[in-house]
């Protein structure tokens, strides 16, 4: 076998000559210990054989191509948006392209500008996080270039996307806390419009009807976009005369602030959210947080956009959609013993 003719071989190229994946001959040539001999052996000599070079983005100039990826994510102070990007760089860096980094912050209005910026740009491929349900820019973007979207699923686009398993997540967290014997949980989630919060609020109540028991709707909250929405609402429902006795909250900006309005009342109920964060498991409170690799959301849909990019010379593959599993993990002391704020009486 050989690179077709007045082609640049590709890492795809490589492997089918080894009889190995792609990803395989990139550990190869990261001199990845894993890797047995026999395979390098192959691989080092498909190498030569084919004439290959590592230097991919000196493939791309010399085919007309950039180098470059697009990445449009929501929101970078978000912790999972920064992981997000940081796994996307890894598997662009292993394939020699470099990233364009772009952050929407959540205004879906703002998001067609910034994509068809990047399409000016000449970006190969587009990975995209998207800020709201209308994507028809989307779909003017795609007549250019292959697009991936992440955490959020496509709507009326046929394209590959790699979502979090947000419904199962929320279903684990909640029963937990059912199982535990709360029976008046609330619900602190965000805009109802996202499919990250329509998921996870669909678990929670998956949660109690499993159980027989009903949510009560006025302990749910949508709409909450940051911490400080986030404690403004937990405080409220603190007040109420039949308040909640746990908190389920979707993200980790929205639990830091239950977490900060439980501390200022010197309040103890048991909380469950979406997302780890840093310090959770040494803050000494009661935390059942669902954890999920955040990078390999990243990874995954960087190795879907760079798969459909050596193969842009062939007939697209049918959409993929790849799922990164979720787990729950417990932090903290038992519902009860959680720290008395100072001001909290005695």
């Amino acid at each position: 076998m050989t690179a077709r003719r007045g082609s640049v071989p590709t890492m795809h190229d490589v492997g089918k000559l080894a009889q190995v994946s792609a990803m395989t001959v990139s550990r190869v040539l990261k001199n990845d210990p894993g890797v047995s001999e026999a395979t390098r052996e192959r691989v080092f000599a498909a190498v030569d054989r084919l004439g290959y070079r590592r230097n991919q983005t000196a493939r791309s100039l010399r085919l007309g191509g950039s180098g470059m990826i697009g990445l449009v994510v929501t929101n970078l102070a978000n912790p999972f948006y920064s992981r997000l990007a940081l796994g996307v760089q890894e598997i662009a860096t292993e394939y020699g392209f470099r990233v364009l980094l772009s952050n929407s912050g959540e205004q879906a209005d703002r998001e067609p500008e910034i994509i068809d910026g990047l399409v000016d740009h000449q970006v190969e491929g587009l990975i995209v996080v998207p800020a709201g349900s209308r994507q028809q820019h989307l779909a003017g973007a795609m007549r250019h270039v292959p697009v991936v979207l992440a955490a959020r699923p496509p709507a009326g686009l046929d394209t590959d996307c790699v979502l979090v398993e947000d419904f199962h997540g929320a279903r684990e967290a909640t029963a937990c806390l059912l199982a535990e014997g709360q029976t008046r949980i609330a619900f602190l989630g965000n805009p109802p419009a996202l499919y990250t919060g329509a998921e996870r609020l669909r678990g929670f109540w998956a949660a109690h009807e499993e159980v027989g028991i009903e949510p009560d709707n006025a302990l749910i909250r949508q709409g909450l976009v940051d911490s400080a929405t986030a404690e403004r609402a937990t405080l409220e429902l603190l007040e109420q005369a039949e308040r909640p006795t746990a908190l389920f909250c979707t993200n980790n900006r929205i639990s830091q602030g239950a977490i900060r309005a439980l501390y200022k009342a010197g309040a103890t109920l048991p909380l469950a959210g979406f997302d780890d964060f840093d310090l959770s498991d040494v803050l000494g409170l009661p935390l059942t947080l669902v954890s999920y690799d955040a990078d390999e959301v990243g990874r995954q849909a960087a190795r879907l956009l760079i798969d459909r990019l050596e193969h842009r010379d062939t007939a697209p593959p049918a959409s993929r959609r790849v799922t990164v599993p979720t787990r729950v993990v417990r932090h903290g002391a038992p519902s009860g013993n959680w720290p008395r704020h100072p001001s909290a009486s005695a």
